[in-house]
């Protein structure tokens, strides 16, 4: 049912009002122009015209009494220039009235209260001069004319009520003066004493406006909400109105009404109300418990709001809002009911879609993590109760986020859709399956008593989630890792077996994928070894804990330096020294690899300074760094900072930086070749595309992975073949070659029949210190064998 927005409440009369409300100094919103001021400008036209003929009328008798004592000379211009300010005063007033001026009616208001400041000045000026230029005649005479202004001010209704006061305040005052310098105290005590009832009455008589106003404007608003629900009742299709007699029989049927129960008005008056919406379970005595709530209501004549009933109409089950009041004749005796009812189908449908969406999820129609741990909530309690276990398997598949990113989101969601196809498919009754969000799932065993339960059930999933996809003509292979833990033995609360199932398979992952582990406690102390490794990681930059290393890559013929490649290392003043395989994947997965990163640029661009001019600095570059927004200028500021030729930089990067972004990897890549550095692509062969990078962005410099250099060592014929075709693609691409991991003479002898241009490895040097580093180009090199 649709629902217009209800209207505001009308505001309440307060009690009492402060002093700055009733004299304008705060803006209170219940005296907003909107409400009230129209009907200050209202009063004001009578007012303001009423305030200037009583003033000039008091000016005129001022004028017949004091101008044969003084002069006209001197009571003359008094009087024009009262009257002048009589008039503007009376201008302003009017330009309020007009509602085309009332956007400036802040700055007319400021005038009001200059033009009633002017006049009091005028008045106490004539109190203070015309008696004594008179000799002393008519004083008492000038000061009654004065108190009555005072008292005609106090019933004058202003939209300035502040220059109403001040006004009265000033005559007071002068009134106090005069009769103070004339020596008469008792009479100048009853002039405070007047001026003071004066205030407090036009504060009083204002309050009491404002009141009558707020409660006039109160009850037209009560009376605009009840005209607006009225026609909100009458307009909204999905309400109607109700009535039946004591035999429960419809009576006064309304169109809307009958259209609701889907017939004519003449076709349902007089029928009976349950028969009309009961459907065919009528015959039979079978109706829902709402529809049973519902007859026992009316039987027992009771009042009822908002009563959900389901009902069947025209033979579709519907749902109706219905609210019913009791009807009594003027003898008391009851003759039926009378109510209101809606149509909430539709809300109800989206109540229970949103109820469904709170606990499965959408992609997969499994249960979502909210349901998970509601059921991993009652296994835990089922197990101690019947002192069993249960048990909590996550899932997390292999090599799917390779596949998302080369096929896009779509695939991988229809991807995703088949394992949980195939999760659900190995489910018993006592066990639940769901998603906890992207690649991961979770399995809860209700009773995992049996020792094989867990671990068969992990060899399946993994088993069954390791065969082919076929998605869009794709054939895809992914596999599963699954970490277990069971409850009440690893944990006695859902968030307890959670982390350790989590712990679990993070254990599984590490071991490569494709493995079942189980939880067990030294998986904490991993944990919190890594736990400590990573604070004290993002602390090593600070403590000046990292160092570079350098390896040489040398000439395959004349076995002369031509480049070092910067190796990071890092000794912790906590750990010892760290092992770059332990600390590196740490890095990049708490995206401290950036800053690090940014710092191995820097140092290795400084050092390379100190080498003979023709030797490059090949730096490693993560997929993390490179998609930074500023890598481009990060390494614009390592080249200036350093001084060093942009030609002497090369960029080493793996094929993983196309996984996560291609176009932005790419476009990276080829504003950092734009500056003059070259680009070398890492432990080429081992990706997943790489004949397609390399059409894509034209790299410099290949570099085979060390697998392939030991395989052609050991003989194999596929080893040897990889070799000879990267080599001959490079030479036909312009590329040169780099053969990593070459140990041994015999080694090195077979790179460079093969036809590699560089070799890289332990035969010609190990990671070595920046000082052993610039040692090399101080006396001849030494091969070890």
């Amino acid at each position: 049912m649709h629902q217009q927005p209800a209207p505001s409440p009308p505001p309440a009369v307060p009690a009492s009002l402060p002093i700055s409300d009733v004299l304008g100094l705060s803006r209170n919103p219940a005296f907003d122009p909107a409400r009230l001021r129209g009907d200050d400008y209202a009063e004001l036209a009578y007012a303001s015209r009423n305030r200037m003929f009583a003033n000039a009328l008091v000016m005129l008798f001022v004028c017949v009494v004091f101008m044969p004592l003084i002069g006209p000379p001197l009571v003359g211009p008094w009087a024009l220039l009262l009257g002048f300010i009589l008039f503007k005063a009376r201008q302003t007033d009017m330009r309020l009235v007009n509602p085309g001026s009332r956007s400036a009616a802040a700055e007319l208001e400021r005038w009001q209260l200059t033009y009633a400041v002017a006049a009091a000045v005028c008045w106490v000026g004539a109190l203070l001069a015309f008696p004594a230029l008179a000799g002393g005649a008519e004083a008492i005479t000038m000061v009654l004319v004065l108190m009555v202004l005072m008292a005609c001010s106090t019933f004058v209704f202003s939209t300035s009520p502040l220059g109403v006061v001040i006004y009265i305040a000033m005559l007071g005052l002068g009134i106090v003066i005069h009769l103070a310098l004339a020596g008469q105290m008792l009479a100048m005590g009853g002039a405070v004493l007047f001026t003071i009832s004066c205030l407090v009455a036009t504060i009083q008589v204002r309050t009491i406006f404002l009141k009558a106003r707020l409660a006039e404007a109160a009850v037209l608003e009560k009376e605009e909400v009840v005209s607006l629900l009225l026609r909100e009742f009458e307009e909204n299709e999905a309400d109607w109105l109700w009535q039946i007699d004591p035999a429960r029989r419809l009576r006064s049927v309304s169109p809307r009404f009958a259209f609701a129960l889907g017939r004519s008005q003449a076709e349902v008056e007089g029928k009976s109300l349950l028969e009309l919406i009961a459907g065919p379970g009528w015959e039979r005595g079978h109706y829902s418990p709402s529809l049973r709530d519902l007859a026992e209501r009316l039987k027992n004549r009771e009042n009822f709001s908002n009563l959900l009933v389901q009902v069947t109409i025209m033979g579709e089950e519907r749902w109706w809002e219905l609210s019913g009041t009791p009807m009594r004749d003027d003898q008391g005796r009851f003759s039926g009911f009378r109510g209101v009812g809606s149509d909430v189908t539709e809300q109800r449908k989206s109540s229970e879609k949103i109820a469904y969406l709170a606990r499965f999820d959408t992609l997969t129609q499994l249960p979502n993590r909210l349901q998970l741990t509601e059921a991993l909530g009652d296994a835990l309690r089922y197990a101690e109760q019947w002192r069993t276990r249960c048990a909590l398997l996550m899932v997390d598949l292999d090599r799917f986020k390779a596949v998302n990113d080369s096929l896009g989101h779509m695939t991988g969601d229809k991807l995703l859709a088949q394992v949980s196809a195939r999760l659900k498919s190995l489910m018993s009754e006592n066990q639940l399956v769901g998603r906890l969000g992207g690649d991961e799932f979770a399995i809860v065993i209700r009773d995992a008593a049996s020792p094989a339960t867990v671990r068969d059930l992990a060899q399946q999933v993994i088993a069954r989630l390791s065969e082919p996809y076929q998605v869009d003509q794709h054939t895809l292979y992914v596999g599963a890792s699954v970490g277990s833990a069971e409850g009440p033995r690893d944990g006695t609360t859902v968030e307890e077996l959670m982390r350790n199932a989590d712990l679990a398979l993070y254990r599984a992952k590490d071991m490569g994928g494709g493995e079942h582990c189980r939880f067990e406690p030294t998986l904490h102390a991993s944990a919190e070894e890594r736990r400590q490794l990573e604070v004290a990681l993002r602390k090593a930059l600070g403590r000046e804990e990292m160092v570079l290393n350098f390896q040489p890559v040398v000439d395959a013929r004349s076995e002369s330096v031509v480049s070092f490649e910067a190796l990071v290392r890092w000794n912790s003043a906590e750990h010892g020294f760290v092992s770059p395989g332990k600390f590196i994947p740490l890095a990049e997965d708490t995206r401290l690899i950036v800053p690090i990163g940014q710092w191995v640029l820097h140092r290795a661009c400084e050092e390379a300074r100190n080498w003979p001019e023709h030797v490059k600095v090949n730096v490693n570059v993560s997929p993390e760094q490179l998609l930074e927004p500023g890598f481009h200028a990060e390494v614009v500021q390592a080249l200036a900072a350093s001084g060093l030729r942009p030609e002497r930089l090369e960029i080493e990067v793996t094929e993983s930086i196309f996984l996560r972004d291609a176009s932005l990897a790419r476009n990276a890549l080829e504003q950092v070749m734009a500056l003059g550095c070259s680009v070398a692509l890492d432990d080429f062969g081992t990706g997943y595309s790489s004949l397609g990078y390399l059409r894509k962005l034209r790299f410099s410099t290949i570099k085979v992975d060390r697998t392939f250099v030991q395989g052609a060592a050991q003989g194999s014929a596929e080893s040897l073949a990889i070799i000879n075709a990267v080599v001959a693609m490079a030479k036909s691409l312009d590329m040169t070659t780099t053969a990593e991991g070459v140990e041994n003479a015999e080694e090195a002898e077979l790179i460079r029949n093969l036809g590699c241009d560089n070799i890289q490895g332990y035969y010609f040097g190990r990671p070595m210190s920046a000082e052993e580093a610039r040692s090399l180009f101080r006396q001849p090199i030494e091969r070890r064998a």
